[in-house]
């Protein structure tokens, strides 16, 4: 499973455009209905990003409410030569693990040893394509919770190990190991998954 080759439903980039430029001078203008509206347009991005992080819903629905606000409060000073849902994006991924980031208990790098063990990608890459979304959002809940941050950041949300080692900060062979762990696990959990539907078919 390479960098992006997961379940089409959650892949990093969006091939269009979801907000228009009208809705977002209105949202910097305060106008409460264009508001309303922006959210309505990026209630999905911001629920299925949060809900990736987030295993509990109401915690998904704070974080998203907090990064909506986060998204309206900064509008004036987004760039104009990023494109405006993967300005979000950056701030609802920012906003989700910004627990991790701040508690001050964490080490400062963690570090761990272990063999990055190879995967069958191609396989791996195969079940996943035939997958439906909602199965592949229950195989990444079962995923440890740093592991699953990782890999959330690596495979699906497009960051590089190095960018993963300052937002979380660990290594990067840290961060190369949670993903390989995460491909590991994956892959049993569709072996599993193809097994069982393999069974009830027969």
């Amino acid at each position: 499973m390479t960098k992006g080759s997961v379940c089409r439903a959650y892949r990093p980039f969006f091939p269009f455009k979801l907000v228009d430029e009208n809705i977002i001078s209105r949202c910097i203008s305060k106008e409460s209905k264009a508001q309303y509206e922006l959210y309505k347009l990026l209630y999905s991005l911001m629920m299925s990003i949060c809900s990736r992080y987030e295993r509990n819903r109401q915690d998904a629905v704070a974080k998203m409410n907090i990064s909506f606000l986060k998204v309206l409060n900064n509008l004036e000073h987004r760039s104009a030569n990023v494109p405006f849902e993967l300005w979000v994006r950056r701030i609802i991924i920012n906003t989700v693990i910004d627990k991790h980031r701040s508690d001050k208990k964490r080490k400062s790098h963690e570090v761990l040893t272990g063999v990055i063990e190879e995967t069958n990608e191609g396989e791996v890459n195969g079940y996943l394509e035939e997958m439906e979304s909602e199965e592949f959002a229950e195989m990444l809940q079962q995923l440890p919770d740093k592991t699953g941050q990782v890999f959330n950041l690596y495979a699906i949300d497009g960051y590089s190990h190095a960018e993963i080692a300052e937002l979380l900060g660990m290594s990067e062979g840290t961060s190369r190991w949670h993903v390989s762990h995460a491909r590991r696990l994956l892959q049993e959990a569709i072996m599993k998954s193809t097994t069982k539907n393999l069974i009830q078919t027969r």
